[in-house]
């Protein structure tokens, strides 16, 4: 029987760190064949994302987002990932959406940060108080066990309220200042306008930039991408669709050469010293759902293995 790997199921068996090891393995296989498409009825959307990547097999990844949906408490966005062997393309699992997506976004973002940040880092910084910046604490907390978690919300109601369910997590009532005493700054806000400003930077910090997704969005001004080294994890899917690279690339006021490397040229994703900073950006894609995806069927399979 086909399985159907369940939210609270799947978590049962998947680790922050392990799951990045997973990542870089896939990226030694060839670059992943990618696509997206989208269909509408009226405000209603079925967006789906393909990859293909040969020696790990195919997934799509399919998402209904029914902005109705809340007023009848059901949930906005829902959906699964199918997931196809790579030797004979029959299925090999179902996964739940929110599951994969949760976990390889923020993988993405820790597979980066455990290469580019300093590992002494101490002083965690999460800008944006939403679901993804509960996540990020969760995937930092693996790799930096020893450091503070300050949250800032442009609400600050939010921020209050993430703080009140995660042991330990500060409350920062000015950016600028949060800013300039950390260490790693995680970025997963909406907005279009850039809230972090390169004249905040301090040297030796690492910056990692979530939230935009769309051509009309950046969350860091001009001055960040100018005073950092830039990686992302991939040309593919960020330099010519996210306003975070695209808005500069095409205004002159970063050049193409100024990205270093994405994730298919992990031996570059080095700091060089202790006082350069470092910027990240998770474009995210097809091919990394894909990756966490093959992940989360293995460990659940060797789970399954180990019961019987």
């Amino acid at each position: 029987m086909i399985p159907y790997i369940s939210f609270e199921d799947g978590e049962k068996h998947i680790d922050w760190i392990d799951l990045t090891d997973a990542l870089a393995a896939g990226h030694a296989l060839p670059r992943a064949e990618i696509s997206d498409s989208l269909l509408y009825r009226g405000e209603d959307t079925l967006l789906q994302r393909q990859a293909w990547i040969d020696g790990l097999g195919i997934a799509v990844k399919s998402a209904t987002v029914f902005p109705g949906n809340p007023a009848s408490d059901v949930p906005m966005i829902n959906g699964a990932v199918t997931l196809f062997d790579d030797t004979n393309g029959t299925l090999s699992a179902l996964i739940d959406f929110h599951l994969v997506t949760k976990w390889k976004t923020a993988g993405d973002s820790l597979l980066a940060a455990r290469r580019l940040a300093r590992p002494d880092s101490r002083h965690i910084l999460i800008i944006g108080a939403g679901t993804v910046g509960r996540n990020l604490h969760a995937a930092y907390s693996a790799a930096f066990p020893q450091a503070n978690f300050t949250v800032w919300n442009r609400t600050k109601a939010n921020a209050e309220k993430m703080a009140s369910e995660i042991d330990g997590l500060s409350v920062a009532t000015d950016l600028e200042t949060a800013v300039r005493k950390a260490d790693i700054i995680t970025s997963a806000t909406m907005t279009s306008e850039p809230t972090l400003r390169g004249d905040w930077l301090q040297p030796g910090q690492h910056i990692d930039l979530i939230g935009a997704y769309r051509p009309d969005m950046r969350e860091a001004d001009d001055t960040t991408l100018q005073r950092a080294r830039l990686f992302v994890d991939s040309f593919e899917t960020t330099l010519d669709h996210i306003g975070e690279l695209k808005i500069p690339l095409t205004e002159a006021t970063i050049k193409r050469e100024d990205v270093l490397a994405d994730f298919y040229a992990l031996d570059k994703f080095q700091r060089h010293s202790d006082t350069e900073i470092t910027l990240f950006k998770n474009g995210g894609g097809a091919h990394l759902d894909l990756m966490t995806s093959r992940y989360i069927l293995e460990q659940w399979q060797a789970a399954q293995r180990t019961l019987g």
